[in-house]
């Protein structure tokens, strides 16, 4: 067996070990978001005023395991992220190892304003124009699992968006990206982006509009940052290309 086949077991082997401890990790903390699902939930439906109905044994499960489900994402985030910055590690020059781990911390705080974005500024508003546009026409009553499939739609993608701008760094910060590349394919991004929009809001311009306005802004505030990690790289192989020159 030449080097290169034991290079391709050995990549192998090591992205097994790093999957392994990803799913552990996850698993590790929906044991704990299960533990805490009560908890959670009553912080969550705190400011309802109504309680909120269940049709059957089944929803009360789906509840507890969609409170778990996302506390051990949240929770597994920074794990999976270090485990990723493991793994391409050797194939990173020294200086890219030290920018990327940055990028570990951000990730996280960036998952957590998205949720945060979602569920306190985006969800209230959306929740209080639906439950008023027929407060006189219905008699409302909200089953837990409407109510919270609802707000797992507007919080989550949210979430996921947010990390937009520091994966958009983080490629291009390794060659895999270019600004010049996410300018040409802005047309389509905001296509897929108010899509996503139409996907996860209420069915009116009033609610599409304000998911999707973020997400555009999200996606032109990475374009900016791709910009200012793209002409920092380009920099630093100036200077070296300079520095090995001959004299």
């Amino acid at each position: 067996m030449d080097d290169r086949e034991m290079s391709v077991i050995e990549h192998i082997s090591e992205l097994r070990k790093r999957l392994i401890i990803t799913v552990l990790s996850f698993v590790f903390f929906l044991i704990i978001g299960f533990v805490y699902a009560k908890d959670i939930y009553f912080f969550l439906v705190k400011d309802l005023t109504m309680k909120l109905t269940v049709l059957g044994p089944s929803d009360v499960l789906w509840i507890f395991f969609s409170i778990a489900s996302l506390c051990a994402i949240v929770c597994t985030i920074p794990i999976a992220a270090v485990q990723l910055w493991l793994f391409v590690k050797p194939g990173l020059h020294p200086k890219e190892q030290k920018m990327t781990l940055m990028y570990i911390p951000v990730l996280f705080i960036l998952f957590i304003a998205g949720l945060c974005f979602g569920y306190f500024i985006v969800m209230p508003f959306l929740f209080h124009f639906l439950t008023q546009l027929g407060n006189e026409m219905f008699n409302t009553m909200f089953t837990t699992e409407k109510y919270f499939y609802f707000v797992l739609n507007l919080t989550v993608p949210f979430a996921v968006i947010f990390e937009l701008p520091i994966v958009v760094m983080f490629l291009t910060s390794i060659g895999l990206l270019t600004p010049s590349l996410l300018q040409r394919i802005r047309r389509y991004a905001y296509v897929m982006l108010i899509i996503i929009a139409s996907c996860i809001s209420p069915p009116d311009f009033l609610s599409h509009s304000l998911v999707a306005v973020p997400l555009i802004c999200i996606y032109e505030i990475s374009i900016i940052l791709s910009k200012i990690v793209y002409k920092r790289k380009q920099s630093r192989e100036n200077d070296f290309g300079s520095k090995s020159a001959p004299l």
